[in-house]
């Protein structure tokens, strides 16, 4: 039986640390840690015809990741983000311009792809550029009707328009977001944040969102449907570093949604395997085994 094919759609960059440079970019985490999950987990991104970019596939290949959508640029490097870890629950992040990632193109390969996708995940950091913004909304109009396209918000610094959130809104039926996050796109879209559940009524009377799921870190997630919704606390942990860990979170979600477990359950499971990659070093910590336990202890 073919596993489901998951697309992270964006950014594939080096996070560089005051002592180390790790890969990274929101999508590509989602992919790795799906594909960790025991889904098809592929990066669709563009790296420059570099060394760094050398490395990124080197890893990600070594990983055991598809690579086969990741683009080469031989105009532009490699994307690199500086992140600041000064204060190590809540890390910062410098995204450096014009990165290979801002021209990903809508090859055949890719909406070739798209159209295979069983799930789409896809944020707003990579449309700060006209180019990538196309392409991304390229891929999600050639996605399947039932492909689950997840809108991850992970608002950056000041790369957000209220146009491009509102178009991501409406391509996307599950939106993922903490918040601060709701916060922002309350205001930029007149949209009531008082309640949460007014929030994400609207957002689906409007948008057509069937999900909404607002992540609180260490406080744990609220999941919202228009027939149900699920408040799961936080679970104590020894954050070791926070990179990656709502990304881990998003690749959890959309796993449990595929295997159609009940909300509940996803919110739980998507808990803990944020939890536990924040536990570890890195956006992309090698955790198969212990995520295999994990979903064994979650499953029905």
């Amino acid at each position: 039986m073919t596993s489901p094919l998951v697309i992270g759609l964006g950014e594939l960059l080096w996070d560089v640390f005051p002592d180390s440079r790790r890969p990274g970019g929101a999508p590509s985490n989602v992919a790795f840690q799906a594909s960790q999950l025991g889904l098809a987990g592929v990066v669709a991104s563009r790296v420059g015809q570099d060394a760094l970019g050398d490395e990124l596939l080197a890893f990600l290949s070594g990983k055991g990741l598809d690579t086969s959508l990741i683009q080469r640029d031989t105009s532009h490097e490699t994307g690199q983000v500086t992140v600041d870890m000064s204060d190590g629950g809540h890390p910062d992040y410098v995204i450096h311009e014009n990165a290979a990632w801002d021209y990903l193109e809508p090859t055949n390969e890719l909406l070739d792809a798209a159209s295979r996708a069983s799930a789409v995940c896809f944020g707003t950091l990579a449309q700060r550029s006209d180019v990538t913004r196309e392409t991304i909304h390229q891929v999600l109009d050639a996605c399947p009707k039932d492909c689950l396209i997840v809108y991850d918000v992970n608002l950056r610094q000041d790369w957000y328009d209220s146009a491009w959130i509102e178009r991501s809104l409406e391509q996307a039926s599950l939106l993922k977001l903490n918040r601060e996050e709701a916060e922002v796109i309350g205001d930029l879209l007149d949209i009531s944040t008082e309640s949460l559940d007014g929030f994400a009524m609207d957002l689906h009377e409007h948008h057509g969102i069937d999900l909404v799921c607002v992540t609180r870190a260490e406080d744990g997630c609220w999941l919202w449907t228009s027939f149900e919704e699920v408040d799961v606390p936080g679970r104590p942990i020894e954050v070791v570093d926070a990179v990656g860990a709502g990304d881990a979170f998003s690749a959890a979600l959309i796993a449990s949604r595929l295997w159609e477990w009940p909300l509940q359950q996803s919110a739980e499971f998507a808990n803990a395997v944020g939890g536990l990659v924040a536990s570890h070093s890195g956006a992309m910590p090698s955790l198969s085994d212990e995520l295999a336990a994990m979903k064994a202890s979650h499953a029905v």
